[in-house]
């Protein structure tokens, strides 16, 4: 009887593991739509901004963070840029930035949109830069950034770019 006991035991355990399995392959087809819906979701909320002085215009495309939704809160704003360390261009933003879910650091590339929280600044790279604790990308230029270091001094007005998604 208790050979008998354990050989139903047995079975219910194996009839319970196949169920387990078969559910896995659910789970993975689940998993990758969720994904899926994910990535389409981040590109419905893409957000462009436009940087504008004079007749120049430059657009970056900006990322999908708490430290850049609160940037796109102060929009639109008017900055004076100037030269730093010559490989940037800075200025002082009204306000800090949360840095909720920041890393502690970033090594920038030419072309990024970025936030020294130390100064409170925005910093728009037109070169790579050194890696820097308290430094987090806002976003990315979408044209050669290059272009900026010949510039001195600008003022810009930064907004959303009316082609926002």
């Amino acid at each position: 009887m208790i050979a008998c006991l354990a050989r139903v035991g047995l079975a219910i355990a194996l009839l319970g593991a196949a169920g387990c399995s078969e559910a896995e392959p659910g789970d993975a087809a689940s998993n990758k739509k969720s994904t899926t819906a994910s990535r389409a979701e981040k590109a419905r909320t893409m957000t462009i901004i436009e940087l504008a002085s004079g007749s120049r215009r430059w657009d970056a495309q900006i990322d999908d963070s708490a430290t850049a939704r609160d940037f796109l809160d102060q929009l639109p704003l008017t900055l004076a840029l100037k030269d730093y360390g010559g490989n940037e261009k800075i200025a002082d933003l009204p306000r800090p930035l949360t840095r909720e879910g920041a890393p502690d650091a970033v090594t920038p590339r030419a072309g990024d949109v970025a936030f020294y929280a130390p100064w409170v600044n925005l910093a728009i790279f037109y070169r790579d830069g050194h890696h820097s604790p308290g430094l987090i990308r806002l976003g990315r230029l979408q044209h050669e950034a290059a272009d900026l270091a010949g510039l001195g001094p600008l003022t810009v007005t930064i907004r959303r770019a009316e082609r926002s998604q």
